[in-house]
């Protein structure tokens, strides 16, 4: 059982990842390699003078996995709710889990798949997203979504800033109270 099952390792997903393993909780990415950050050159992500989309993307999954997330590849084609959260589903697997963060970029089949309610998009050529709350909560409970999937802006820097703050909204939920994550200067 994950306590977090995050669907696209885009610069949303790869971001939440990276928060909800840092704070101990058990998580799983499932990622498909289709990212459209995959065909990006990036100048304008503050820290980094310039880097290609596959070289943030690596990253981003490097980072996560340092505190213990678990990457697959695979495409997710159902979530299912079960009696302690829900069922994710790819091809040839399923995991359990307690929530689900949909970061699938402008990919929304899944989610209305699932049942999720949808709205139309305001970014350039981005036609449907997910109908969010400002938390990162859909309509389904213990399914939040992040990125441009949840209508922000498809610059990697909002994306990826959107993921942490869907994942730590996540991880204050499973916690019982808020969760910071600052760490200090080590001298």
């Amino acid at each position: 059982m994950f306590d977090v099952v995050i669907v696209g390792a885009g610069a949303a997903g790869a971001s939440a990842a990276l928060f909800t393993a840092k704070a101990g909780k058990k998580t799983l990415v499932v990622d498909n390699d289709k990212s459209m950050t995959k065909r990006a050159w990036i100048e304008n992500h503050y820290g980094v003078a310039e880097i290609t989309g596959p070289d943030l993307i690596e990253i981003g999954k490097k980072q996560a996995s340092k505190f213990g997330a678990e990457l697959v590849q695979g495409t997710v084609n159902n979530i299912v709710k079960t009696d302690n959260g829900y069922k994710v589903e790819t091809d040839g697997e399923s995991y359990e889990t307690k929530h689900v963060i949909i970061a699938t970029g402008a990919l929304v089949t899944l989610a209305e798949t699932v049942g999720l309610k949808t709205k139309p998009g305001t970014e350039p050529r981005i036609k449907t997203v997910l109908d969010v709350t400002a938390e990162g909560k859909t309509n389904l409970d213990g399914i939040w979504a992040a990125g441009t999937v949840a209508g922000v802006s498809v610059h990697t820097i909002i994306t990826a800033g959107d993921g942490a703050k869907v994942a730590i909204n996540v991880i204050s939920e499973l916690n019982g109270e808020r969760y910071v994550d600052h760490d200090v200067l080590k001298s």
